[in-house]
């Protein structure tokens, strides 16, 4: 019976090594090689302490702050351990009435604020981890940031448009703000 194991604990161990070791260890010394923010989580670093990742969003709810995109991870906005979606559907209450609380919030944040509230700052994204915005949900909260923080809207308006990405490779995608890069960027303003 050993006889007849013997192949198939041989190959189990095999591809084991080569697939468990080898390889990570290999893909591992590649992409630090070549790309090593990337391979590291795109990390972004402020006075030595990570404060973030570009490829993960975070939850600001101050005022003087630019909001991101809705969250549907649980138990907390964000988790990237629970990255998901919402799966409602569009005939679902549940998600109607998310979406009303989330006008309803942002209207209260900034009542004179008459301009269309754009999609992405009232729904989700499928992984619930989107750090960026559209260059007009950014737009929308301009006024709003510029007040909490005492800036001239024409400076903050300069700042967004410095943050905004176009479509990569000029093709794919949309253009969009990265809202935590942007956060510090407001930050660092004297």
């Amino acid at each position: 019976m050993f006889q007849e194991l013997k192949p198939a604990i041989l190959i189990f161990l095999g591809f084991t090594l080569i697939t468990g070791i080898i390889y990570p260890f290999v893909v591992t010394c590649i992409s630090q090689a070549t790309m090593p923010e990337q391979a590291d989580g795109s990390l972004i670093v402020r006075d030595g302490k990570p404060v973030g990742s570009a490829l993960i969003g975070q939850n600001f709810s101050n005022p003087k702050y630019f909001w991101g995109r809705p969250s549907a991870t649980e138990p907390m906005p964000y988790n990237a351990a629970a990255s998901s979606g919402s799966n409602l559907g569009p005939t679902n209450p549940a998600l109607f009435n998310a979406i009303k609380a989330r006008i309803k919030a942002l209207k209260n944040a900034d009542p004179g604020n008459k301009l269309p509230i754009p999609v992405d700052l009232v729904t989700a994204s499928g992984s619930g981890l989107d750090p960026e915005i559209s260059p007009a949900a950014a737009a929308y909260q301009i006024e709003r940031v510029a007040h909490a923080r005492n800036l001239d809207p024409v400076k903050v308006r300069q700042l967004v448009e410095q943050y905004t990405q176009g479509r990569q490779f000029g093709i794919l995608g949309e253009p969009r703000v990265n809202v935590l890069k942007l956060n510090l960027a407001l930050d660092s303003l004297r």
